[in-house]
């Protein structure tokens, strides 16, 4: 019975979700919609091809349009509610997990649907610290795979590789276990590499492409990080 009232609440959770994705994304599309609709009119008595072609240019428009505005709305979400993620351990039936499952829902949402179009420029930094992310100056994010970005911090002048995974998150027979990431100065993410959950990485150490950098490690300052047993 407890198994079955389980099922139920994540099917309800779920399409809660998906209701919430329904709004941000009607909200987000409403600017490129307007300018659509304005071209749409503006091109009226234009020769059939002509209008066609600027509706195909408005249509570009309103989806980076739609981006942009993806992620003020999200942003702006998350302040209001002030979505911070804490250090700790969550049973899967729990407050906190819910809490954990609903803000990086935000966060999918962009990595879907818009994320591609930022990385390695400053509205990568910018969505990452209106998520609750501590990102410092000059930072170049190159990926779309990190996660639970309010328990991630990212000192000045570091980079995160392309398709590197970066997650605060783990979950163990049943909790769900959350615990900062810290990576400082002048570091760089490896392409494809992996940082857990706990993992605090020095100023000036790189992490090999491809590693995998295991729960609660520590990675010496100016360092090479190739694996578990480096």
């Amino acid at each position: 019975m407890k198994s079955l009232l389980l099922t139920v609440a994540q099917i309800l959770f779920t399409f809660a979700l998906y209701l919430l994705g329904i709004l941000l994304m009607g909200f987000a599309a409403f600017p490129g919609a307007i300018l659509f609709y304005q071209v749409f009119i503006a091109t009226g008595s234009s020769p059939i091809f002509a209008r066609i072609l600027f509706l195909c240019f408005a249509a570009a428009a309103a989806y980076f349009l739609f981006g942009i505005s993806l992620i003020l709305v999200v942003g702006f979400l998350r302040t209001v509610l002030r979505l911070n993620l804490k250090e700790g351990e969550y049973p899967v039936a729990s407050l906190g997990a819910a809490q954990w499952a609903f803000e990086n829902s935000l966060t999918l949402i962009i990595a879907i649907t818009f994320m591609d179009f930022i990385l390695l420029t400053p509205l990568a930094p910018f969505l990452y610290r209106l998520m609750g992310a501590k990102v410092g100056r000059n930072v170049q994010l190159n990926s779309k795979y990190c996660a639970d970005f309010s328990l991630l911090e990212i000192g000045d002048n570091s980079l995160i590789g392309g398709h590197a995974t970066v997650i605060c998150h783990s979950f163990e027979r049943d909790r769900l276990i959350l615990k900062k990431v810290k990576i400082g100065k002048n570091v760089v993410i490896g392409l494809n590499s992996v940082v857990l959950p706990g993992a605090e990485i020095g100023d000036g150490a790189i992490v090999a492409a491809g590693a995998i950098v295991p729960k609660n490690t520590k990675i010496e300052p100016r360092s090479k990080f190739l694996g578990p047993h480096s």
